[in-house]
């Protein structure tokens, strides 16, 4: 199972929210490439970016930031929030990113998510499946669209996509463990399916419980910049793995 950081950017800072409340939110670096090179020395691959500014409407506000840690880091990195065309989807590319990550626009139009995987190759986006009580929601969390998440996730799957990550979006910075129980019936319902756990990882068993059920992939936050996971730990789970 690989460890993806998780670097979420308001006006070039990283920051982190609590259940996408962007009332709650708390800055921990003013230089994201700062905290990307030092998930770098500890071995880490990949790298998750949020462009939250993108996710409240003001899209591709971060590029520079991307391009930054893309031009200075080998980091496999995906990049998302709010991106809404083609022309947006070829700007992340050119900046850097190895993958895009999509929420609102696969539900909204997925006719034009269709376009994308045609153009760029279905292993250039990383879907997200934010999540509330098993149906997805959209809008930076502030829509219910009613969809299942299986029905989402066999959609995805039928696009041709074979990794995405999902989001218990009541576990999400709030670092109360991860929604296993979710994750386990996601997992035995596509069990060819990548799946990447996202929200509520609090400390390293949390880790070691998402690697044992299935998931290839943990996105990781609030838990290491709070240091309730340190870098030790993701170091020697690297090695070990």
């Amino acid at each position: 199972m690989e460890i993806i950081p998780a670097i979420d950017i308001i006006d070039g800072k990283c920051v982190r929210l609590s259940k996408g409340d962007f009332e709650k939110k708390i800055i921990y670096n003013n230089d994201p490439l700062e905290v990307a090179k030092t998930f770098e020395g500890v071995g880490i691959r990949r790298l998750h970016i949020v462009d939250l500014d993108g996710a409240n409407w003001e899209p591709l506000k971060n590029l520079k930031t991307l391009e930054i840690i893309s031009k200075n880091t080998s980091l496999i990195i995906d990049f998302g929030g709010g991106l809404k065309t083609t022309e947006d989807v070829q700007s992340v590319f050119n900046a850097g990113a190895a993958m895009v990550s999509v929420g609102s626009i696969t539900v909204k139009d997925p006719e034009l998510f269709s376009s994308w995987i045609k153009d760029f190759g279905e292993n250039k986006f990383l879907p997200g499946a934010d999540v509330m009580l098993k149906k997805i929601k959209i809008n930076g969390w502030k829509k219910d669209t009613g969809i299942d998440v299986f029905d989402f996730v066999k959609e995805m799957m039928l696009k041709g996509i074979k990794q995405l990550f999902c989001t218990d979006i009541s576990k999400d910075g709030m670092m109360e463990g991860p929604s296993t129980d979710l994750y386990k019936e996601i997992i035995s319902k596509f069990p060819s399916l990548h799946l990447i756990a996202s929200g509520g990882i609090s400390c390293f068993k949390d880790l070691e419980i998402l690697k044992e059920i299935g998931c290839t992939g943990a996105i990781v936050g609030k838990a290491i910049y709070e240091e309730k996971i340190s870098l030790k730990q993701i170091e020697d789970f690297i090695k070990e793995n």
